[in-house]
């Protein structure tokens, strides 16, 4: 008579042994880099055929070139001394110029847009990434000058914003562009700040002109990244510098200073 129940242990017995078996030869081998070599191969160029291939580029896009070197090299006015941002404390000439045109070019884009007026202009001096040598001034002096593709923003602060621009430029103690402002320093403090020769009063609203970049808080400038009240002129300042170029036969030597030690 046969063991049933011997039968059945002995069949799950071989089942388990044989499921073990099956999990431990099917599960996925862990592979381990002992070794990482490396060889170059070398590439023999056809050095004619790249030759003549270079050629007809530089033939294809010399009108092109031709035409844009042209439009860069065209003189605009005349400086008859260098402008140079490492010339100055609290102001540079070249700061000055850069701040005034703005200031001049981009209130009458600004006032026809939004029926307001501008008060001051403030620029950053990193933002000037070349001198403006004597002697011609073209459109390529522009692109050196502001390579960027940084828009003219309108942004509008308060009081309390005027006087945290102003303990900045005292922090900073760097000839960032600025115009129409004055700020008077004594003992090593902000005594008192002007616009357009008139003391920033309470509950005003003080329109500046600045760029994209600084207006979003560039260079820790947070008193215009908290306002809540930006105009984009879709004015670039490149283009204003340009247009500003034209407009005059020779560049003003603005020496007004921006900053006063009382």
């Amino acid at each position: 008579m046969v063991n049933v129940k011997k039968k059945k242990r002995i069949l799950l017995f071989f089942g388990i042994l044989l499921t073990i078996s099956l999990n431990f030869n099917c599960a996925a081998k862990r592979e381990i880099n002992y070794k990482i070599e490396a060889s170059k191969i070398a590439i023999q160029p056809n050095i004619v055929e790249n030759i003549e291939v270079e050629n007809s580029i530089i033939q294809y896009i010399a009108p092109y070139k031709n035409h844009i070197d042209s439009d860069l090299n065209t003189t605009l006015c005349i400086a008859t001394e260098t402008f140079d941002k490492k010339n100055g404390k609290w102001e540079t000439t070249i700061g000055n110029l850069l701040a005034e045109s703005t200031l001049e070019l981009g209130s009458p884009v600004f006032e026809k847009k939004e029926n307001k007026k501008i008060d001051f202009c403030l620029l950053n001096h990193g933002g000037i990434r070349s001198l403006i040598a004597k002697g011609e001034v073209t459109t390529r002096t522009a692109f050196e000058v502001m390579p960027f593709e940084n828009k003219l923003i309108v942004v509008a602060i308060s009081q309390k914003n005027v006087i945290e621009l102003a303990n900045y430029i005292l922090k900073e103690q760097k000839p960032h562009p600025m115009a129409g402002i004055l700020i008077n320093l004594k003992n090593n403090l902000v005594d008192s700040v002007l616009i357009n020769g008139k003391t920033v009063v309470e509950n005003k609203t003080y329109y500046v002109a600045t760029t994209d970049y600084l207006a979003n808080g560039g260079d820790n400038m947070n008193f215009f990244k908290n306002s809540n009240e930006k105009y984009d002129t879709e004015y670039k300042i490149r283009n204003l510098l340009i247009d500003y170029f034209k407009k005059v036969d020779t560049l003003p030597v603005i020496k007004t200073p921006r900053v006063i030690v009382l």
